[in-house]
């Protein structure tokens, strides 16, 4: 996405970064974060990433801002006790920056919602405060190819990773079996210093952008710990379990249908496509299923099947904005990059595919 004259003005102690540059702003621009727990980890991590400029935001909790929270959970203040947290979080992140699309679930993330919700964005942030929850994200994020980055506190401690990426461990690799009921209290009965979920957020904060960015070298099989009290930070491996039930079993073939990585700017989501289609700035649609599928189910625009796109690009625009889209999104990532290579600025694959406008838009398109 390209800046605007704000943009260049208000980022432009980050943009002289050579490391990241306009090129990297417009990326953050385009970018999207799934933050799942608006608490004391998500707090830090969803203000800092909006104020650096990430496009989109999604905000996921269940629960109501109350007065013990106001100690840690910086993204309130008093006026907030008892509403939701996701709906004051919104209001809190469009003060700080306009720029910035929040989005929100006010339900938990389970086994039901996780791999739907998860799917239209870049990059999860872990930052709940339960066992249960974290399984279920690392699962989702596993099968749909998503970096997860994890953050935890308890007491005067924290700890850091990233999970679910391809070179490194996913956390059922670290924690294959979910501690008991009771055998680790969460904050609310062991208490922990409010100082130490700003510092873990602003470290996982730190991971987010790396990654969304390209820089660096992120916490993929490492696990940083920090101890507060000794103000001592610790780094041990975190490997990949062979064994391990979730990342070292699937199937290349089921990777491969799932894997829904966007990387901006080359993929636009669904949501994006539909805010798009109703403010009048529709993209041109290229389907490069097949004929069957065609007739099977189609969002419209032109079908050009992905085998036969090489000798029929010139019946395209090159300076017209395109989305291709496929089933899934596995062809039509293929066919951006041979666009891309012929001369063709502005395509972009639709996430997910006309199954994700399907489940996600219009439950009227028929899914096969």
């Amino acid at each position: 996405m390209t800046l605007t004259k704000d943009n260049l003005e208000r980022y432009h102690r980050q943009i002289i970064l050579p490391e990241i540059g306009q090129s990297g702003q417009e990326k953050l621009k385009s970018s999207s974060v799934l933050i799942v727990g608006v608490g004391g980890l998500g707090s830090p991590v969803a203000m800092y990433l909006a104020a650096a400029g990430v496009g989109r935001i999604g905000l996921v909790d269940a629960d109501i801002v109350g007065v013990s929270n106001l100690h840690r959970q910086i993204l309130f203040g008093v006026e907030e006790i008892g509403l939701p947290k996701v709906l004051s979080g919104e209001k809190r992140l469009n003060g700080l920056n306009p720029d910035v699309r929040v989005e929100t679930l006010d339900r938990r993330l389970d086994e039901g919602n996780a791999a739907r919700v998860i799917a239209g964005f870049d990059v999860v942030a872990d930052c709940t405060d339960n066992f249960p929850t974290r399984y279920v994200i690392s699962d989702a994020c596993v099968k749909l190819g998503k970096p997860d980055v994890c953050a935890s506190v308890f007491k005067f401690e924290g700890s850091l990773s990233v999970f679910a990426m391809k070179r490194g461990p996913c956390y059922r690799c670290l924690y294959p079996n979910t501690p008991g009921d009771g055998l680790i209290p969460d904050c609310g009965e062991g208490g922990v210093l409010g100082f130490l979920p700003g510092v873990m957020g602003t470290l996982q904060g730190t991971e987010i952008i790396k990654l969304l960015l390209g820089i660096g070298e992120p916490l993929v099989g490492r696990q940083l710990l920090f101890e507060a009290l000794k103000m001592k930070l610790t780094e041990v491996a975190a490997k990949k379990n062979p064994a391990c039930s979730v990342c070292s079993g699937e199937s290349e073939s089921e990777i491969a249908e799932l894997k829904m990585v966007p990387e901006s700017p080359d993929q636009i989501t669904v949501h994006e496509l539909k805010r798009r289609i109703d403010h009048n700035d529709a993209p041109f649609l290229l389907d490069v299923r097949e004929q069957g599928e065609f007739k099977i189910a189609n969002i419209g625009g032109q079908l050009i099947p992905l085998g036969q796109l090489s000798s029929r690009m010139g019946v395209l625009n090159r300076a017209e904005k395109i989305v291709v889209y496929c089933h899934h999104g596995i062809r039509s990532k293929a066919a951006v990059e041979m666009l891309r290579q012929s001369g063709f600025p502005h395509v972009r694959s639709l996430v997910g595919g006309i199954d994700a406008w399907s489940r996600e838009i219009d439950p009227e398109v028929k899914r096969y």
